[in-house]
């Protein structure tokens, strides 16, 4: 019995890792399609569409866990998967914080200009973080020194990622009802947001510090 659930698994092993287009790499490319989805669901002016775009949100988050897991309970990690991984996960953030600039009225209730200033400068750090971060990675990797994940980096994927639900929960309850709640939520997702951008900030100098060596060969 215990042979043939082995077999079983080498043989879902062998036909899932098989090639590079294997089932991690597959939903992280579905993640980058869903991009586009969400951001019409974003801009459609249909009862509830922040909401929809808000499951397809969710669902690409969903395929961020899953293609990790699976890459590593299978031995599925291909160059590939390493490639494309961080680039869907950063489109997918950027692109839903850039569009929130474009509806401050729906995505910063009852905050004005402070919700719009706040996430205009809050982008423009995380921004920053990438471009340098990523440099950083290119030089150390010519130097064949391999940067470890760092802990701060994944609490600020975490916490952009919160904020980013919040604010659209925000922004589809401010358009089905006039409630305080919905401004409630706007500023909690606003606090999320600032303290992403803080972690942003912390896990940049941390990973600059940390491999602060690579710069001086």
């Amino acid at each position: 019995m215990n042979n043939e659930i082995d077999k079983e698994s080498k043989a879902y092993k062998f036909a899932a890792g098989k090639g590079v287009m294997n089932l991690p790499n597959k939903l992280t490319i579905s993640r980058m399609v869903m991009i586009p989805f969400f951001i019409l669901f974003f801009y459609l002016p249909f009862t509830a569409h922040y909401f929809v775009a808000l499951a397809v949100f969710g669902i690409a988050c969903l395929t961020d866990l899953l293609d990790g897991k699976i890459a590593r309970k299978y031995g599925l990690v291909t160059n590939l998967g390493k490639f494309l991984d961080p680039i869907a996960d950063k489109v997918l953030v950027l692109t839903a914080l850039v569009i929130f600039l474009t509806k401050p009225d729906a995505m910063f209730v009852n905050t004005g200009e402070i919700g719009l200033i706040v996430m205009g400068c809050g982008i423009s750090v995380i921004l920053a973080r990438e471009i340098i971060i990523g440099g950083f990675r290119m030089v150390a990797a010519s130097a064949g020194t391999v940067i470890a994940a760092d802990i701060f980096g994944k609490y600020k994927t975490v916490t952009q990622d919160i904020s980013i639900v919040v604010l659209i929960i925000g922004a589809g309850v401010g358009e089905l009802i006039d409630h305080i709640s919905a401004y409630v939520i706007s500023y909690v997702g606003l606090g999320f947001f600032v303290l992403s951008v803080i972690l942003t900030i912390i896990s940049g100098i941390n990973y600059l510090y940390k491999n602060r060596e690579v710069l001086k060969k």
